[in-house]
């Protein structure tokens, strides 16, 4: 079975983005060489990335006309977009998974391949994380209070967790490694 890895970037009080969505001006706080490698380093353990529909219209359009070698690996990796308005997704290597999300999500788990990866998508992980079907949180915890935005973590009970990792960075920034327990 495959593991579900989720990789964000976060505030100190807890938000991914900003007050509207796609405010992420905070992400500059902590990107650089660093956190370049580890990015791509990353992006090779991946086999899936997977998306709730907002967040797969966002990063479709970024990362389609980007260059270098993350999006590069962006464009070709396989997408799975969790959906039930969308009919087609035209980002290269992309698939729709229809109905359930939670359903979807565990069939997609159950596939022979390596490891699927969540970026954004707060409300899909939520529902995920309810579940009971992620595995891992990879959380860049960036240097800034936002003061609002979109959390993270939904108020919608206790997740409990095990630090595997830290690997602090010279931005300031900390990248988190949780095992989700139980």
């Amino acid at each position: 079975m495959r593991r579900l890895v989720v990789w964000n970037l976060i505030s100190l009080d807890g938000y991914f983005e900003g007050p509207t969505p796609w405010d992420l001006d905070f992400h500059t706080t902590v990107w650089g060489e660093e956190l370049e490698a580890f990015s791509i380093e990353q992006l090779d353990e991946v086999g899936t990335l997977l998306f709730g529909r907002r967040t797969y219209e966002g990063m479709a359009d970024h990362w389609t006309k980007a260059t270098g070698a993350i999006a590069d690996m962006m464009n070709s990796i396989e997408k799975a977009v969790a959906t039930r308005t969308l009919d087609r997704a035209d980002w290269n290597n992309t698939r729709l998974l229809k109905g359930d999300a939670v359903d979807a999500v565990r069939a997609l788990k159950a596939e022979d391949g390596k490891d699927i990866y969540v970026f954004g998508s707060a409300d899909l992980l939520a529902s995920l994380q309810k579940a009971g079907l992620v595995d891992e949180y990879r959380l860049c915890l960036a240097p800034v209070v936002l003061g609002a935005g979109n959390p993270h973590f939904k108020p919608d009970g206790q997740v409990k967790m095990r630090l595997e990792k830290t690997r602090p960075l010279k931005t300031g920034g900390v990248v988190l490694t949780y095992a989700v327990e139980g």
